[in-house]
């Protein structure tokens, strides 16, 4: 019980010395209650199906200094479920993700392998899909009109994606790591002089659920992203009473303090409200001083037919 306290500590240490890399994927305040974006092999492996939208509206207020679109907004629908009888798990996210001018458009599916040992579970999960990514040339402005390599207009390139992830639980402890972008695709928009690399990019989470009574127990996560030459992480904790309302706060390196919140609705809890807001602490003058999230779950009725009982565990339960 004392290893998974000690592994997020170890982290603790190793992540002080990092340095925050340019944003690339969608950053989640509520990244605790999505897995299965942050490693295949999380799909399947909470025994449930379960749909989940996600809208985020990053440093809200923001524009451009030419006073084009310049705040970050982000929309993710998922969806994961098991395949008991092989094992397995399902899963599939569409992301949208716009920054400014630029838009980015990820369609994934994925399938992870659970293999059971003892007590625990080790999921091994592989991920296809495509990127699109769209530029909208008319909304800049250009230093050099006469530069060959300007866009003209909106143009979308499409290119493949692939993506790998290994994931542990234990009864109170789990951790994971996906590795997004191994294809390291790039977009040039028919210009010889653009290039675009979408980078490959690596995530790794834990957690430990702690309870403090047989009503209240405390999640404690960490999260760490790196794009191979920098890194940053996040680092939380979200305290759950009755399974039916929960709070916490997180830290996200060199930017914001992320408040938290959230409540389980109708009979059998299945459906759920989540909500964050971001306060920026680093760069205000540069940042408009909040972001806002908010997050909807649906829980699938067990099927009778499926042949196992589930028993519902807290894992990433919010």
């Amino acid at each position: 019980s004392r290893q998974g306290f000690y592994i997020i500590f170890c982290l603790l240490l190793l992540t002080t010395a990092g340095k925050l890399y340019a944003q690339q994927d969608a950053q989640l305040s509520q990244y605790m209650f999505n897995p299965i974006y942050i490693t295949p092999a999380a799909a399947g492996g909470e025994g449930v199906s379960r749909f989940t939208a996600l809208h985020r509206s990053q440093w809200l207020g923001y524009e451009s200094s030419a006073g084009g679109k310049g705040a970050p907004t982000s929309q993710l629908i998922s969806f994961t479920s098991p395949i008991h009888k092989i094992h397995s798990g399902f899963g599939s996210y569409i992301l949208h993700d716009k920054l400014g001018n630029l838009n980015n458009l990820h369609i994934q599916a994925m399938y992870a392998y659970h293999l059971g040992i003892g007590e625990s579970k080790l999921s091994f999960g592989l991920k296809l899909g495509a990127v699109a990514q769209t530029v909208d040339g008319g909304e800049y402005e250009y230093i050099q009109n006469d530069d060959p390599n300007i866009i003209e207009g909106k143009e979308t390139q499409v290119r493949p994606d692939i993506g790998m992830g290994i994931m542990y639980r234990a009864e109170k402890f789990y951790g994971g790591i996906g590795v997004n972008h191994l294809t390291n695709a790039t977009f040039d928009f028919g210009k010889s002089g653009v290039r675009n690399a979408l980078e490959r990019h690596m995530n790794f989470t834990a957690g430990y659920f702690y309870d403090l009574n047989f009503d209240l127990q405390i999640n404690p996560t960490v999260l760490v992203k790196t794009d191979f030459n920098e890194y940053s992480f996040d680092l939380g904790a979200v305290a759950t009473y009755r399974n039916t309302m929960w709070g916490g706060l997180s830290f996200r390196q060199s930017e914001a303090l992320n408040v938290i919140l959230g409540y389980a609705l109708l009979k059998d809890k299945s459906l759920k409200l989540g909500y964050s807001i971001d306060i920026v602490l680093v760069d205000k003058q540069a940042k408009s001083g909040s972001s806002h999230e908010l997050m909807l779950t649906y829980d699938l009725p067990v099927s009778p037919g499926s042949g196992k009982k589930i028993v519902r565990t807290p894992r990433y339960r919010h």
